[in-house]
């Protein structure tokens, strides 16, 4: 099955943030994007991998 493509404002509103976070996030080429003509879509596995990427686990308590 192919991978849905989400628009910016769709990544925005997933992420939380304004469109002008997404819309960095291609500028800096920090995130994987596809461009159909002059529009900009990202697929969804790459926002849901951005997002687990930077999370930070909690640490093991030694006893």
């Amino acid at each position: 099955m192919a991978d849905r493509l989400l628009t910016v404002q769709e990544v925005a509103e997933r992420l939380g943030t304004t469109v002008r976070f997404p819309r960095r996030l291609i500028e800096e080429r920090r995130i994987e994007y596809v461009k159909i003509g002059r529009h900009v879509r990202i697929p969804e596995r790459v926002v849901d991998a951005f997002v687990v990427a930077p999370t930070v686990r909690r640490l093991r308590r030694v006893a």
